[in-house]
C-alpha cells in the first residue's frame, strides 16, 4: 500500500489547478486516463469566459449566468466563479498562457447568452488546448509532483466512512492502491455515454461513478447540455462546430434555405444553448440544418483555424459552404454534489470540473464558463484540501499492487458499449418522455446481466457508463417539468419551484 500526500484522479484544467497548489505544501500524484494532452479541456474551441471589465462587467456575467441555469443556478457559487474568475486568468497570463491579441490588448468575442464580449480564446479555436499546456508546463516543474499517464480509477478506498484514497489501474495492467490524505476526483464528464458526442473517448463517467459507488451523493444528472451545432455529416465524427461561429455571425438554415432561430428566440442564433438545440432538432425533422458563414467578409481561416482544417478534409470551407450541423451530447451539468470548496458528503473526497457538481451552471451551463469553472474551484479544492488533509510524510514511489487478471472479450465490450450508448441517445436524449425514459431503465437493467466484469480499462468504462447512464435515466424520470436542458415533452411546463435533485445509494429526493 502507497502513501502519498494528496491524490488528484484527472489532468484537464480542474486537476493542474489544483496539482498546483497543492504542490507548495505536500506530494502530488497525479493520475490521467490517458496521455495527459487528451482531456475535455484541450477539447475546449470556444474561449474561457471572464469578466476583465471591472464590477459591472462581473455583476453582469453574474446575471447572465444565473439566467441561462433557467432557476437552478446556484448564486453563491456563480458569484465566486465570476467574482475570482478574473484573478484566476492574470495567473495563466503571468504563466506563459498566449490568449489571442488585436492591437496588444485582449481579444473578447461574444457568445450566446452573454449581455457583452468577454470571451478569451488562443489560437483562434484552441483556447482549451493552450490552457492545459500552460498549466501542464508549470506542473511538469514542480518536484512535488509525480504525473502518471495512462492510469484509471477503478475505485475509492474508504475507511470508516472515509475517502483515503484509490485503486487504480496502471497502463501495464497493474492494480495499485493509493493511499492519500485527500483525494481530488477532476475526471471530466461523461459524454460518452450517448452515441453522439462531442466529447473524447476519455469521458466515460470515471469519477462519478466511482464516488456514487462508494456512496458519495450525486446531483442533477438529468441535466446534459447538447451542443447545437456538431458536424453532421454521414460517417464523420461529430467534431465542435464552435458557438464562437455564431458570435461572428453564422446564421442557422433549415433545409428550405430558411432561417428559423426568429421563431424560436428573440436572440436568434444566440439563444441559450438548450433553446438553439431543441430549435434544430425539430428543425431536422424535415431535413438537414446547416450553419451558414457565407455572408462574413473576415478571414475564417485565420480566425477558426482548427475548424478549417478539420472541414478542409471533407472538401468544405466556412467561406464557400453551407455547413450540415445537429446537437451532440457535450457536457454535464450535474455531477458529483459537492459545496463551493469542493468538498463532497464523504470526509476526504473533493471534486472539480466537469466531475463536480457545485450548482454553478443550474440547468443549462452559459457558453465558455466551463474553463473558468475548473480553473477556479480546482484552486478552491486545492485549498480546502490544504486545510482538512492528515499528511502521511512517507515519500514512497508509486509500486504495483498485484497482477491483473483476466482480459475479457474487447470485442464484446464494444458492442455492449455501442448498445448501451444508443438506446441513451434514442430514450434518454434531448427529448425525453416516460415511454421512452421506461424504456431505456428497461434495456439497462438487461444489459446489467451481461456487464463486462474484466479488469481491463475499456471493461472498467462500461461499468463505469453504465452506472451514469442509469443515475441519469433516474432522475430524468423523477423531474416530471421542463428545464434548461432537461425537457420533457410530457411536462413541457416549468414547476413553480426549483429544486435540485440528488441521488444517493439507488434513493433519489429533491431539495431546494
Amino acid at each position: 500500500m502507497d502513501r502519498v500526500d494528496f491524490l488528484v484522479v484527472g489532468g484537464g484544467i480542474a486537476g493542474l489547478s489544483a496539482a498546483i497548489r497543492l504542490a507548495s505544501v505536500g506530494k502530488v500524484l497525479l493520475v490521467s486516463k490517458d496521455e495527459l494532452a487528451e482531456s475535455n479541456t484541450a477539447y475546449a474551441q470556444g474561449g474561457i469566459a471572464v469578466a476583465m471589465g471591472g464590477d459591472e462587467d462581473v455583476a453582469l456575467h453574474l446575471e447572465d449566468t444565473m439566467a441561462a441555469g433557467d432557476g437552478l443556478v446556484n448564486r453563491e457559487a456563480a458569484a465566486v466563479l465570476v467574482e475570482q474568475g478574473p484573478l484566476r486568468v492574470e495567473e495563466l497570463l503571468a504563466w506563459g498562457t498566449a490568449f489571442d491579441r488585436e492591437h496588444g490588448e485582449l481579444m473578447r468575442t461574444r457568445e450566446g447568452a452573454h449581455s457583452r464580449s468577454r470571451i478569451l480564446h488562443a489560437n483562434g479555436d484552441a483556447t482549451g488546448r493552450e490552457i492545459a499546456t500552460s498549466l501542464l508546463r508549470h506542473v511538469r516543474a514542480m518536484p512535488a509532483v509525480e504525473l502518471m499517464e495512462w492510469t484509471t480509477g477503478v475505485d475509492l478506498l474508504l475507511e470508516n466512512g472515509h475517502v483515503v484514497g484509490a485503486t487504480l489501474l496502471d497502463g501495464e495492467g497493474a492494480l495499485r492502491s493509493v493511499m492519500a490524505g485527500a483525494t481530488l476526483l477532476a475526471s471530466g464528464g461523461a459524454g460518452q455515454v450517448y452515441s453522439d458526442t462531442t466529447n473524447p473517448a476519455v469521458a466515460t463517467g470515471d469519477g462519478i461513478a466511482m464516488a456514487y459507488c462508494a456512496g458519495a451523493e450525486v446531483s442533477d444528472m438529468e441535466f446534459y447540455q447538447f451542443h447545437p451545432t456538431a458536424f453532421a455529416l454521414e460517417g464523420a465524427p461529430r467534431f465542435l462546430m464552435s458557438e464562437a461561429l455564431r458570435g461572428e455571425g453564422a446564421l442557422l438554415l433549415n433545409a428550405k434555405g430558411e432561417r428559423f432561430m426568429p421563431r424560436y428566440h428573440p436572440l436568434l442564433e444566440l439563444a441559450p444553448r438548450d433553446v438553439v438545440a431543441r430549435a434544430i432538432t425539430r428543425e431536422g425533422l424535415d431535413g438537414p440544418v446547416y450553419l451558414d458563414m457565407r455572408h462574413i467578409q473576415k478571414d475564417l481561416k485565420a480566425r477558426f483555424p482548427g475548424i478549417s482544417a478539420f472541414l478542409a478534409r471533407y472538401e468544405l470551407e466556412l467561406s464557400r459552404d453551407l455547413i450540415p450541423v445537429r446537437p451532440a451530447a457535450h457536457y454535464l451539468m450535474g455531477g458529483v454534489r459537492t459545496d463551493i470548496h469542493g468538498r463532497t458528503s464523504l470526509p476526504g473526497l473533493y471534486a472539480a470540473g466537469e466531475v463536480a457538481c457545485t450548482g454553478v451552471h443550474g440547468a443549462n451551463r452559459l457558453a465558455s464558463n466551463s474553463l473558468l469553472e475548473g480553473l477556479v474551484f480546482g484552486a478552491l479544492a486545492a485549498e480546502a484540501m490544504m486545510r482538512a488533509a492528515t499528511r502521511s510524510g512517507e515519500k514512497t514511489a508509486i509500486s504495483a499492487s498485484s497482477p491483473l487478471v483476466g482480459s475479457g472479450d474487447d470485442l464484446d465490450i464494444e458492442t455492449w458499449i455501442a448498445d448501451l450508448r444508443s438506446l441513451m441517445w434514442l430514450d434518454a436524449g434531448l427529448l425525453r418522455d416516460a415511454v421512452g425514459l421506461h424504456r431505456a431503465e428497461d434495456r439497462l437493467a438487461k444489459l446489467a446481466l451481461s456487464l463486462p466484469q474484466a479488469m481491463t480499462r475499456r471493461a472498467i468504462e462500461a461499468r463505469n457508463l453504465h452506472t451514469v447512464a442509469v443515475v441519469i435515466v433516474a432522475s430524468a424520470l423523477a423531474r416530471e417539468e421542463s428545464r434548461g436542458a432537461h425537457y420533457r415533452n410530457d411536462f413541457p411546463q416549468h414547476d413553480a419551484v426549483a429544486r435540485h435533485s440528488v441521488m444517493e445509494n439507488g434513493q433519489l429526493r429533491f431539495v431546494d
